[in-house]
């Protein structure tokens, strides 16, 4: 059985729809008052108009004409100025019930207006009921006073009425902000997120780089007086970091050009994008800054998603930083084990170690190791680090994955 759509749901109907409501306000609440102004003139639709004064009827004349295009036309501007609006179009329906003139279908001009007040009217809301509210009464005293066959009940009754429509109004004005303001929320949130995302980039990759040329640097200067033919080495390896440096944070500064791209999405386009593949540069990086680094690799590396690609070429990079800053020239041992639903890194530094990197990861939202661990569990992953029996240090990460198809 196949379910039927609603006939502005088909793509014949949708594309002329979305094009209307793309039009300005005012060119749309023009053609409804424009509508309802050409509609007042069909006899036929004299019954479903609103009536409350039941007066003595009065021959049409131009003065009732005059009063039915008031009740129609002001609505053209009933969201640009709805208190204007509502005011000219009650005016007109108090007076055109008032003279006793025959009921028209521009009397549901006051509804609309009504609603637009409710709906569109920012400031003194209240103001303006309280007015609509006594106007109202003047009118029900005025159209007694006329001889109306109308009780108090009858008068009551068309206020709940009128203030029915534009509590309905008000409503829709509510649900409106409400949504406003929850994508307003939504939108500071995935703002901030992005932003603590970038932090954490900016982070690892200045951190990270910066370390490993002030090594290089205090390497090549030693050198200069120890072993000047091999100064030129150390020197060659702090530009090749500051270009690397350099090429990931061109990348990221990208990101806050706002092009609408993660962070992640945008480094992965990166001709040096940090991916597993790419551990073996931080390893030789390190060496080349000094520190003795073994890297293996267990399993059949295959693609991963970016966001767990970047992730464990953090997990490698911080892990690095913090050997080279507290363990300087302590033996590190790199190993990524690559199974079929995850990935696994494994990062050991002998002792002895001085520094804050014994301590376990802090809370999450940091930086370093503590922004890492937060990183890793928005993956379903866990990162453990801190201190090894036997002297040193570790850092394990296990990140969940399955490979993606290229």
């Amino acid at each position: 059985m196949t379910a039927r759509r609603a006939p502005w749901s088909l793509p014949l109907l949708r594309a002329p729809l979305d094009r209307w409501r793309e039009r300005d306000a005012l060119l749309k609440d023009g053609v409804l008052a424009l509508t309802l102004t050409l509609l007042s003139f069909v006899p036929t639709l004299s019954a479903v108009g609103a009536q409350i004064g039941d007066l003595p009827e009065r021959p049409a004349d131009a003065l009732g004409v005059g009063l039915v295009l008031a009740q129609t036309l002001p609505l053209a501007v009933r969201r640009r100025w709805p208190a204007a609006a509502l005011a000219v179009v009650a005016g007109a329906f108090a007076a055109h019930q008032a003279l006793g003139f025959a009921t028209t279908f521009a009397s549901m001009g006051l509804y609309l207006a009504l609603y637009s007040a409710g709906a569109h009217q920012v400031r003194f809301r209240r103001g303006l009921a309280a007015v609509a509210s006594a106007g109202y009464a003047a009118l029900a005293v005025v159209l007694d006073r006329l001889g109306s066959p109308q009780s108090l009940p009858d008068y009551l009754a068309f206020w709940l009425v009128l203030a029915a429509v534009r509590t309905v109004g008000s409503t829709v004005r509510g649900r409106r902000t409400e949504e406003a303001e929850r994508r307003r929320l939504a939108a500071e949130a995935a703002a901030a997120a992005e932003r603590a995302r970038i932090a954490r980039e900016l982070h690892d990759v200045v951190t990270h780089h910066v370390t490993a040329m002030v090594v290089q640097a205090d390497a090549a200067q030693f050198l200069l007086t120890s072993a000047p033919d091999r100064a030129g080495e150390s020197l060659t390896a702090v530009s090749d970091t500051g270009r690397r440096a350099l090429t990931e944070l061109r990348y990221l500064l990208g990101v806050l050009e706002a092009t609408g791209e993660s962070a992640s999405a945008d480094l992965a386009r990166a001709d040096r994008a940090p991916a597993p593949g790419r551990v073996g540069d931080l390893v030789e990086q390190a060496r080349r800054s000094g520190q003795p680094v073994e890297f293996g690799e267990e399993g059949e590396r295959r693609p991963r998603s970016v966001d767990v690609e970047l992730a464990a070429y953090r997990v490698v990079q911080e892990a690095l930083t913090n050997a080279m800053k507290y363990a300087a020239g302590r033996p590190t041992r790199v190993l990524l084990r690559h199974g079929d639903q995850h990935i696994g890194i494994q990062v050991t530094t002998d002792g002895p170690v001085a520094g804050p990197v014994t301590r376990a990861p802090g809370p999450a939202g940091g930086r370093g190791l503590a922004g890492l661990r937060a990183r890793v569990r928005m993956l379903d992953g866990e990162l453990e680090a801190g201190p090894r029996p036997e002297g040193g240090f570790e850092v394990r990460a296990t990140i969940p994955s399955e490979p993606v198809q290229e």
